[in-house]
């Protein structure tokens, strides 16, 4: 075991990492036996992660009956409602630092917690990158909730109820009221959001125990899959059974088949390209676009559909999804069982068709994320077919530029805003190094007066990303982005911009465009930090189309330390 490098023979440094240890643990502890760390990213401030110290002691009673070490590691949590600016600006810090703790600790594994959108990310970052035996355990999506009688999807129905305020048709009080409705139980978003996204992915990746992933928060059987996962993480030890030795191409674009089917967040793009690159593994954003452009969306699930994560729990759950598209899959891919992935789907059956759909009777035929280009998106821009207006998809307007979020502020209600419903609203200085940190801000909202006329939807544009829950016809992740000298910091309000989802473009209609200097108010609103690690990340983050990671935390180092600490 790799922890004996530490702990083994009867030198002083020996003695004195054994003698630290020794405040309850027996000799035995040191005779050989697997030392599994639970990174846990549980916080009071990461609320949808809060209840991961009770899913930790079921991992740890897992790992103690398998004859394995249990050790608490509390890592960075990131709570994607709390943190400003943008819990994006610290994945990859977070991941730095959970690799980095993974190397210098003596332990043969990890069980990864996480739940919130970044924290699974940033997890498998850190783990990949490390690349010592490691099993994630996702947290799990909150019950539903109900308000006046219907039921609401967290996230999803935030962007909605406070259109409606703002339109005037909903009191400021009832909205409130929906606060302590939305948000129920214990666990991350209900909706397909990014954190429900990432956690199915996950098991599709093949990090998790087959069979966990969308399971409730409140579910009894998460503390039992989290128990089971102890034992498989003290059998990953023994057996060196690495991420790298799991995860593969065809993994991933499982995955990207998976994102499709289920009608996922936008943000798995940039999270899966990133993960890529840690291992090394040739995933580029063209691939979601060929792997997954064709592939029927299955679950009829918010924000893309009606229902919720424990409807599709009840429905027969991922494994009841894949069998629908399973000879889409890669059978090669294997998971942390030593077993390919499509040998786990067996013979999953689907319990409710309204909720996951025949493959025959899709929501929609042609689902996935597609990848724009064109003269104002030259490295690409994604959006989710599945999520917009299909009367947008095929549009052409005029722009209204914004320069920041601010100025999105300051002039969006203004009732002499010169807007129609036809208008393209473009939003820039939101990307990587222009906020930074890329913020989900892509989904900005629609201008009063066009929300009192009963326009709900407009094509969107920015640099920026949008939450999973949210929904319209937004283009996200441009690229280059405006602060990185893309095209996006050249356009005028007024210049007219043709979007053409079926045809993968987004050009501006006048390519002379592209002769001007950058807009001196965008140049403005871009971030400059002088220190810490905003500085460090603004000066080494790649573009959204690689993942957004920064550029010295690419590849791994794997697990040695050679030098003593004493």
């Amino acid at each position: 075991m790799r922890s004996a490098e530490w702990y083994a023979g009867d030198l002083r440094n020996s003695y004195i990492h054994r003698a630290w240890m020794r405040r309850g643990l027996p000799a035995d502890a040191f005779d050989g036996r697997p030392h599994i760390a639970i990174a846990n990213t549980a916080s009071d401030l990461t609320p949808c992660n809060a209840h991961l110290n009770e899913v930790s002691r079921s991992v740890a009673d897992g790992i103690h009956r398998a004859g394995g070490i249990a050790l608490n590691l509390p890592v960075v949590s990131l709570g994607e409602t709390q943190v400003r600016p943008t819990a994006m600006l610290w994945r990859n810090m977070a991941a730095m630092a959970i690799e980095e703790m993974l190397r210098a600790n003596p332990i043969d594994g990890v069980v990864l917690l996480g739940g919130c959108d970044k924290t699974i990310p940033a997890l498998l970052m850190g783990a990949a990158s490390v690349d010592l035996p490691a099993v994630v355990v996702p947290g799990g999506p909150m019950l539903t909730g109900t308000f006046r009688g219907v039921p609401l999807g967290c996230g999803t129905d935030v962007w909605k109820l406070s259109e409606e305020v703002r339109a005037g048709t909903l009191s400021a009080l009832e909205f409130q009221r929906s606060e302590s409705s939305m948000i129920r139980s214990k666990g991350h978003c209900n909706t397909m959001g990014t954190a429900s996204t990432m956690g199915l992915l996950a098991e599709v990746l093949g990090v998790t125990l087959p069979g966990v992933a969308g399971t409730p928060a409140p579910d009894s059987r998460l503390l039992e899959a989290a128990h089971a996962t102890g034992v498989l993480a003290v059998e990953l030890a023994h057996t060196d059974r690495r991420p790298s030795t799991v995860l593969s191409r065809a993994s991933f674009l499982n995955a990207v088949v998976a994102l499709a089917a289920l009608g996922g967040s936008t943000n798995a793009v940039v999270h899966l390209l990133a993960i890529a690159g840690r291992l090394g593994i040739d995933l580029t954003l063209d691939d979601f676009d060929r792997a997954g452009a064709n592939v029927p969306l299955l679950v009829d699930l918010l924000p893309a559909g009606r229902f919720l994560m424990d409807d599709l729990y009840r429905a027969g759950g991922l494994h009841a999804v894949l069998t629908e598209i399973r000879d889409l899959l890669d059978p090669a891919a294997l998971t942390v069982t030593g077993r390919p992935f499509v040998d786990h789907l067996g013979d999953a059956r689907v319990y409710d068709r309204e909720v996951i759909r025949p493959r025959e009777q899709p929501l929609q035929s042609h689902a996935g994320i597609a990848v724009l280009r064109g003269n104002l998106a030259p490295s690409g821009a994604v959006i989710k077919p599945a999520a917009a207006s299909p009367h947008l998809l095929r549009h052409r307007g005029p722009a209204l530029v914004f320069d920041s979020v601010e100025d999105v502020h300051a002039r969006l209600d203004d009732p002499s805003l010169d807007v129609t419903a036809d208008s393209v609203l473009v939003l820039r200085g939101c990307g990587p190094k222009g906020y930074p940190g890329m913020p989900e801000v892509g989904n900005l909202p629609l201008p009063a007066k066009l929300l009192a006329q009963g326009v709900r939807d407009m094509v969107r544009i920015s640099d920026g990303r949008m939450s999973g829950t949210a929904y319209g016809t937004v283009v996200l992740h441009v690229a280059p982005e405006a602060a990185a000298g893309g095209p996006l910091a050249k356009v005028r309000t007024g210049d007219y911009i043709t979007l053409d989802v079926p045809n993968r473009r987004l050009d501006v209609d006048d390519p002379a465009f592209l002769d001007r200097d950058p807009a001196p108010e965008a140049v403005k609103g871009y971030a400059a930090p002088v220190r810490g690690w905003e500085r460090l990340y603004v000066d080494t983050v790649t573009q959204a189309d690689t993942g957004a990671d920064c550029d010295f935390l690419l590849g791994s180092s794997g697990d040695r330390v050679s030098r003593e600490s004493h």
